[in-house]
């Protein structure tokens, strides 16, 4: 699988709790911290990404066409994206969030227009 698609597939598990959709699944939120650990750190057969590195991880998002979004603090509306920022600020996390008009929750046919740069 190329790197959207593995994000897509992961994005979408119960398995993780470090990486969900946002905005109503027109964002992918990540918990820095603890997708470092529980996603970038698998090794051998577990592996998911080429990378252990975050930097790497997010040089792949901005080559595939994610722009980093600044959050202003609102509230999400539903319970599990509120419930997942909130235990990432209680436990002082940075919460990434990537926008890519052709990666949406609702338009998963979108996703084969998601290409490298």
């Amino acid at each position: 699988l190329c790197f959207p698609q593995k994000l897509w597939k992961i994005v979408e598990s119960d398995r993780f709790q470090s990486i969900w959709w946002s905005e109503g699944g027109k964002c992918v939120a990540i918990d820095e911290e603890l997708f470092k650990e529980e996603v970038l750190g698998r090794g051998g057969a577990l592996r998911i990404f080429t990378t252990q590195s975050m930097k790497s991880f997010i040089r792949q998002l901005n080559l595939y066409g994610f722009t980093k979004m600044q959050q202003d603090f609102q509230r999400s509306a539903s319970l599990p994206e509120f419930l997942a920022e909130e235990a990432a600020a209680a436990a002082h996390s940075q919460i990434l969030h990537y926008y890519n008009p052709s990666f949406n929750r609702e338009y998963p046919q979108l996703l084969e227009k998601c290409r490298r740069r």
